[in-house]
């Protein structure tokens, strides 16, 4: 269902789903479009129109029902899909991913880490063993996992991916700050975090 929706769209989606999420925790059952739209610092008629997009119809003066259009984004962004994945590379940010408690709130669920350093090998982070890499083709079958998120480092990252794609791992959450070449049946999202930090800088420098 994602598919039918521009990039822009899905990512301001998952900003209102955010909010949503903290307008339960809070008690509170209702929410206006301007509200939203303060929040995020953007246009009023652009949260209504993506509010839209999902066939949500808000109430006049009242707004709308939260955790009926909280469903409405979990249904559009596929949180009733679950899906499997490994971490390979178990330094300090895989392992703080796999310490993140909130992914399975959104439909991912974690189910191994891998790594070459024996040292790390068999220990268990929430639950979760630590493979030898070698492990991640076998495993990868028996389980039917198709996504990895990559977290080591930049220069292990290429021979990481080409061994990925051997596994047939379809789905790659690259952290790593390295431009992977894959195969076109393949997908890759970069998640850079140093570039990020590096756009946020210059907007401050301004």
């Amino acid at each position: 269902m994602t598919g039918k929706f521009p990039d822009t769209v899905i990512n301001r989606l998952t900003l209102y789903h955010c909010i949503l999420v903290d307008y339960i925790k809070n008690e509170v059952q209702t929410i206006t479009s301007s509200a939203i739209a303060s929040l995020l610092r953007i246009d009023d008629s652009q949260v209504r129109k993506d509010i839209s997009l999902l066939k949500n119809t808000g109430k006049s003066r009242v707004g709308y029902d939260v955790l009926e259009l909280k469903n409405s984004i979990e249904r559009t962004l596929g949180f009733e899909r679950p899906k499997n994945a490994f971490i390979v590379g178990a330094g300090n940010l895989g392992m703080a991913l796999a310490n993140y408690n909130n992914f399975t709130d959104y439909g991912l669920n974690v189910a191994a880490l891998f790594d070459n350093d024996k040292n790390k090998i068999g220990k268990r982070v929430q639950n979760k063993e630590i493979y030898n890499i070698s492990e991640l083709p076998n495993l990868a079958d028996k389980l039917n996992i198709e996504m990895a998120i990559l977290t080591v480092p930049m220069q292990a990252a290429q021979k990481t991916v080409d061994f990925l794609v051997q596994s047939n791992i379809k789905y790659i959450w690259n952290f790593s700050p390295a431009v992977l070449v894959v195969p076109d049946d393949v997908m890759v999202w970069n998640e850079n975090l140093m570039g990020n930090f590096l756009q946020f800088s210059y907007k401050i420098g301004k």
